[in-house]
């Protein structure tokens, strides 16, 4: 999903990288609020993040990816979120809305996009990391400016599959749309978010497909 999203982007003249945080060195949060008393805007932990934060400052939008575990982001990317830390100030202020937040150590922040699926069919997966990554957007100073939410995620590795092919073909044409769209106008179409939430197979199917497989699986494991 995110090959093909890049891969629209850069069609509309988009730099891009794909991170993999996995690949990444990124301690947890140690919470002793030193990234603002001890070395301002910087993190007294030093790994991988030292190289992350400048980058993520860089960007004009930061795509956050990843897949949903039991309804929520994954913890290795919750760890990154939290040592995003250093580019708040300590200092609360009421925002728009009169809620609080903490005030922001630079002028630009970049723009956030998701990429997510779920193992599981339906759209409902994805209601509280969508509500998470708005509150982000709002913590961090910026906007939310679209969203991808795909279930059946397991239909991706049928790609070989003669039956799949051309559905995840189609759906892999409505990323690119969506990459571009983003990069041209920051914003994703009514058409091209439609198309991008329709079930690729009919949830039953899904169903189906997805119980034979984990039976299979199941049956293997006790072989060995």
């Amino acid at each position: 999903m995110v090959e093909e999203f890049l891969n629209g982007a850069e069609e509309a003249g988009a730099d891009t990288e794909n991170i993999i945080l996995a690949e990444k060195n990124i301690r947890y949060c140690k919470g002793k609020f030193e990234c603002w008393l001890k070395t301002p805007g910087r993190c007294a932990i030093h790994d991988d993040m030292d190289d992350l934060l400048s980058r993520f400052l860089e960007s004009d939008i930061a795509v956050f990816a990843c897949p949903v575990y039991f309804d929520n982001v994954p913890a290795i990317m919750k760890n990154f979120i939290d040592r995003l830390s250093p580019v708040l100030l300590p200092h609360f202020e009421e925002d728009e809305k009169g809620e609080y937040r903490h005030a922001k150590r630079y002028e630009k922040f970049p723009k956030i996009f998701v990429i997510s699926n779920a193992g599981l069919p339906g759209q409902k997966n994805f209601e509280v990391e969508s509500l998470f990554f708005r509150r982000l957007a709002r913590t961090f100073h910026t906007e939310l400016i679209g969203e991808i939410y795909r279930g059946e995620g397991e239909i991706f590795r049928g790609k070989d599959n003669i039956m799949l092919k051309p559905l995840l073909g189609k759906y892999k044409k409505y990323l690119r749309s969506a990459g571009k769209e983003i990069i041209e106008s920051h914003n994703l179409s009514e058409k091209i978010i439609k198309d991008l939430e329709k079930p690729i197979l009919p949830p039953s199917l899904y169903i189906k497909f997805g119980n034979d497989e984990w039976d299979r699986l199941l049956d293997e494991g006790r072989v060995d």
